[in-house]
């Protein structure tokens, strides 16, 4: 493990003070764009929304590529980034968006996926770990009603340390994105796997890291 890096296992859940604090390495955001755009979508014209923002870390990388991103989280984080505090869990009426793109809190992806699906006209995705397409009740619960149109794992590890970013971090948790393409899933029909080739020294900037 490099130095000043720590692992984070597949426990991985809520800090002390309940909030799951897990910042994306912007360069995993890019990769899903990257891929989005490789599927022939105008990202540029699209608004997204992150509605589990923290300090806007993949909003930035998101931004790069969407015409306009949305900022929530329920915790303001004390980076100027947020249009709103509020809890996303309680906005089944909120306006719609061409995306929703965010790294759902643990405990409650399942219900972030479903509030996305209900309020994004074009696409989801979310960034969980591998481990998340486990389950018989989450197959029935979900992947049986509303089966993601692609996973996107990635080859190589994404690390994501409680409540900070680390360029030297390191995990021993392997994670994928789940990406609802609407449009793909009218013309497909079931769930491509596909792999997200190395790309972190392709993605990664500099002036990512703190």
């Amino acid at each position: 493990m490099p130095r000043g890096g720590s692992a984070v296992m597949a426990h991985r859940g809520p800090d002390v003070a309940g909030l799951d604090d897990f910042p994306t390495p912007p360069w995993a955001g890019r990769a899903l764009c990257e891929w989005l755009l490789r599927q022939g979508h105008d990202l540029a014209q699209q608004r997204c929304r992150e509605p589990a923002a923290g300090r806007g870390d993949l909003a930035r990388a998101l931004g790069e590529y969407f015409g306009t991103v949305e900022q929530i989280d329920v915790h303001d984080y004390g980076a100027g980034n947020l249009d709103a505090v509020e809890d996303y869990l309680s906005q089944w009426h909120l306006r719609w968006v061409d995306w929703t793109v965010t790294n759902p809190p643990f405990r409650l992806a399942e219900s972030f996926i479903w509030i996305a699906l209900s309020t994004s006209r074009r696409g989801v995705a979310m960034l969980v770990r591998t481990q998340f397409l486990e389950g018989v009740g989450r197959w029935e619960r979900l992947y049986s009603v509303h089966p993601p149109s692609a996973v996107l794992q990635f080859a190589e590890r994404v690390p994501m340390l409680r409540g900070r970013l680390d360029r030297r971090g390191s995990t021993a948790t392997a994670y994928c994105w789940l990406v609802w393409d609407f449009e793909a899933q009218v013309r497909a029909g079931g769930t491509r796997l596909c792999w997200l080739p190395p790309c972190r020294e392709a993605l990664d900037r500099a002036g990512d890291w703190p």
